[in-house]
């Protein structure tokens, strides 16, 4: 039977909770800051070109986009309270805000941007702080298409850098260059063992800089134009707080691609958890709230400094599953080399002279992991042709928006292009098929009870009650009776720590409802939150043997043998457990 836990990692060395050698945490840390820096210094470059910004401005929003990445990956790794994952996510800025964002600056300058962005900051730390609400359309399948398309949308820049050659370099240098770097990392990966399988991405990496710079290609000059330590002399741009015609006509276009980045948070986030852990766990909703937390955190501080918004970077789980470790440490060296690279101009630079072939073959090998990761997760929990044609259309929509296959002319003038975008599309498109699925669903039944053992008797003539409405047998009205007791027993009965949760005490109330479904009935119960996960107290039944833990562990077995499925949702303010019931075969 499924619980709806996640899949564990392969090879996993070190768990996020766990601490490697200081050495290893901040190489692995240099890798994920060597290879990401440049989207923070590039994307506000392409931006702030395109805009006709001025020098200062220029300068100053590329420092505060690296800086504020920096702490956002931090916060993302500690996890402090309600903020951050407690998994190393690496947060850049965000290619979706391009179109929009040199719209909002051509037609109302950098304090209409400043201001937009810190207003669609707000509206995802709404999101954020009700997630829960949410549940029922930011599913596995819409994540899960969400990180299949970002390799669609970022490989189109991607190949670009393959003819990133200064002039008059040889015809075989790019080739040359990608083909080592991708040589190395393959071969590495897939026969080293132990610590050498760790440096696979970094030696693909040096070993296509070295043959770059043999056939000219690695930019030595930038490097030595370029000063040790600087601020750039910024011109904060303040803001446009007149709420004009601009502001209304750009509003609904950030608030839209604020929402997909918070999906992308999302989806991150549940793609990180699926290959940090050495055995499968429940995803925990509480540590997906805090990454569209420190999301909304960090778009806030780049508004408030006026360069471009920030986003989650997918490309953590990819390494992760490729080196074998997943601690919180490497984000923290990841987030404060960045830090420390903002005030380095020179050490910006040995990193932007990396060839763009050698960048291009390492991202073709992670996005070709993560594009699996984006797979495994839109299947978690099964797939039914109701998802598979979600998937399916969803992901084909974003790849013909992506590459201008649909109706270019049209799309190129509305919102600034921002259907262009092939997750925003797609993404947008799964979340309508979703929303369509979930509106057509029958009509669920609801009750409000107290928390208690005393409500026992109303659910059981709540549910008997729901049985005979939709004319089932004495059998399945007794298998949802069975079902329904052990979901509150089990509920109400303290953990392995002793808590039953953090709402438990007089007062606290209970929403079950009741849906029909082809094969059975599916039942959720939405309480306050409490204590262990359920689906990971279910796949650890058996493991402690004494007599207390085997006493917590009857309901458990005995829901475990009734329901199909078990998911629970655990969030800051709200635990959602939702179980699946199956039908008995007639006659």
């Amino acid at each position: 039977m499924s619980t709806g836990g996640s899949a564990a990692g392969a090879g996993i060395r070190y768990e996020p909770d766990e601490r490697p050698p200081a050495a290893l945490a901040l190489g692995l840390g240099l890798q994920l800051a060597v290879l990401n820096v440049a989207i923070p210094i590039l994307i506000p470059t392409v931006v702030m070109r395109a805009a006709g910004a001025t020098e200062g401005y220029f300068a100053w929003a590329v420092f505060a986009s690296v800086a504020v990445c920096g702490a956002a990956t931090v916060l993302q790794a500690v996890r402090f309270g309600r903020f951050g994952s407690g998994h190393v996510l690496v947060m850049a800025s965000s290619s979706a805000f391009i179109g929009i964002c040199i719209t909002a600056i051509v037609e109302g300058g950098p304090a209409m941007l400043a201001t937009l962005v810190v207003i669609a900051a707000l509206f995802q730390l709404l999101v954020s702080a009700r997630l829960a609400l949410f549940r029922r359309v930011l599913t596995p399948t819409v994540s899960g298409t969400v990180i299949m398309l970002v390799p669609v949308t970022v490989m189109p820049v991607v190949f670009g850098m393959l003819t990133d050659t200064p002039g008059g370099a040889s015809a075989l240098a790019a080739p040359a260059s990608a083909l080592a770097t991708m040589l190395v990392i393959i071969a590495i990966a897939l026969k080293a063992t132990g610590a050498m399988r760790l440096w696979a991405p970094v030696a693909g990496v040096v070993a296509g800089s070295v043959v770059g710079w043999f056939l000219g290609l690695y930019d030595v000059e930038r490097v030595a134009a370029a000063s040790w330590i600087g601020i750039p002399k910024g011109e904060w741009p303040g803001f446009d707080l007149d709420f004009g015609p601009v502001f209304w006509a750009l509003l609904p276009a950030f608030l839209l691609v604020a929402l997909i980045g918070a999906i992308r948070a999302i989806s991150s986030s549940v793609a990180i958890q699926r290959v940090s852990w050495r055995r499968g766990r429940a995803v925990d909703f509480r540590a997906v709230q805090g990454t569209v937390t420190v999301e909304g955190v960090s778009n806030l501080l780049c508004g408030l400094a006026g360069t471009v918004p920030n986003t989650t970077l997918s490309t953590s789980s990819s390494l992760a599953e490729l080196t074998g470790v997943a601690a919180r440490r490497v984000g923290v060296a990841t987030g404060a080399i960045f830090i420390l690279l903002a005030f380095f101009p020179k050490a910006l630079a040995v990193v932007l002279a990396i060839p763009g072939p050698v960048v291009t073959a390492y991202l073709v090998i992670l996005m070709a992991m993560l594009f699996l990761v984006g797979v495994n997760v839109a299947m978690q929990g099964g797939m039914d042709y109701r998802k598979g044609l979600i998937v399916g259309v969803s992901f084909w929509v974003g790849v013909g928006f992506q590459n201008d296959m649909v109706f270019p002319e049209q799309v190129a003038e509305f919102a600034g292009g921002l259907f262009r975008n092939g997750m925003t599309t797609g993404g947008l498109t799964a979340i309508l098929m979703t929303l369509f699925v979930e509106w057509t669903r029958p009509r669920r039944s609801r009750i409000e009870i107290e928390f208690a053992l005393s409500a026992l008797p109303k659910v059981r003539y709540f549910l008997g009650s729901f049985a005979t409405r939709n004319g089932w047998d004495f059998e399945m009205l007794d298998r949802l009776d069975a079902v329904g007791e052990e979901m509150l027993l089990t509920l109400l009965q303290p953990d392995a720590s002793g808590a039953i949760g953090e709402g438990s005490g007089r007062g606290r109330r209970l929403h079950l409802s009741a849906r029909r479904e082809a094969d059975g009935a599916i039942l959720e119960v939405v309480a306050a939150p409490g204590g262990e996960n359920l689906e990971d107290r279910m796949a650890f039944l058996g493991v402690e043997t004494d007599e207390a833990a085997i006493e917590r562990e009857v309901s458990l077995r005995l829901l475990r043998h009734l329901a199909t499925s078990v998911r629970h949702q655990q969030y800051h303010d709200t635990d959602v457990l939702t179980v699946h019931v199956k039908a008995p075969a007639s006659g």
